[in-house]
């Protein structure tokens, strides 16, 4: 595995270079260039929580950083999957002439997805600082570390779907249908106290993506380190979704070639 991960590292130019072209080419001619990354969830929260203040009666100062921070990892995630599942199909030119690691591919979508959700984070950690004035700077830290087990759940997510939507082309729609159950069962607009005393309400108990998402809402929202059960979920299920991606490459690097 270390020799794999220093065959990737070797190439970083030609993995960097396409992550910058990625950029370059979806923001062309736009006037306010990456500026839509965040201007995009910034919509979204804010008009899903002027409604769902109303609803839950909470003030919107709490809400409003409660839901971008939300919609942000949601986006990671689901860009870190769907465009994953596009990765070796648009890397087909390269697959074909180049004898390059596989991997390379869903890092590069993975790191542009990443860009993103970064600069998404910014934005509630500077609307975290205006609306509470406060930030516990210890706990901020802890986002760092969560912020590399997200890297590796995205990039691992990204191998394994890159893979099984080259063999079977219609995986990406039907993630998409999965995903949209998910979201609603996923705290990401409400707080989950909302449905934890409903009939549905244990859903939330079995759903891993709440670990994923306390690695940055506990941090930036709530001024404390995660949880030590979201560390240990957010970190297991990462370790293993690695590990099956790792064992995956190399049958992935003799195959991939007969399906594209």
């Amino acid at each position: 595995m270390l020799a794999y991960l220093d065959s990737i590292w070797r190439c970083r130019q030609f993995w960097l270079s396409l992550v910058i072209n990625d950029l370059q080419l979806r923001y062309r001619r736009s006037i306010l260039g990456i500026g839509w990354s965040l201007l995009h969830p910034l919509a979204m929260a804010c008009i899903t929580a002027v409604v769902f203040c109303e609803i839950f009666k909470i003030p919107i100062r709490e809400m409003l950083p409660f839901m971008l921070s939300g919609l942000a990892c949601w986006s990671y995630i689901t860009g870190s999957i769907f465009q994953g599942c596009q990765s070796y199909v648009q890397a087909e030119s390269y697959i074909r002439q180049h004898p390059l690691p596989l991997a390379v591919y869903p890092l590069r979508t993975t790191l542009g997805v990443l860009i993103h959700f970064v600069i998404a984070l910014m934005l509630v950690f500077f609307l975290t600082c205006i609306f509470r004035q406060t930030i516990n700077v210890t706990a901020l830290a802890m986002l760092i570390p969560g912020l590399g087990v997200l890297f590796l759940f995205g990039w691992a997510v990204a191998i394994l779907a890159g893979y099984i939507h080259t063999v079977f082309r219609d995986t990406q729609h039907i993630l998409e249908l999965v995903f949209q159950v998910i979201f609603y069962l996923t705290p990401l607009v409400y707080p989950m106290r909302v449905l934890s005393n409903t009939r549905i309400g244990w859903l939330l108990a079995y759903n891993p993506l709440i670990g994923l998402l306390n690695l940055v809402r506990h941090p930036l929202i709530e001024s404390r380190p995660p949880s030590m059960t979201s560390v240990l979920v957010a970190s297991g299920m990462t370790l293993v979704l690695g590990m099956i991606a790792m064992a995956s490459l190399r049958y992935q690097q003799r195959r991939i070639i007969l399906y594209l």
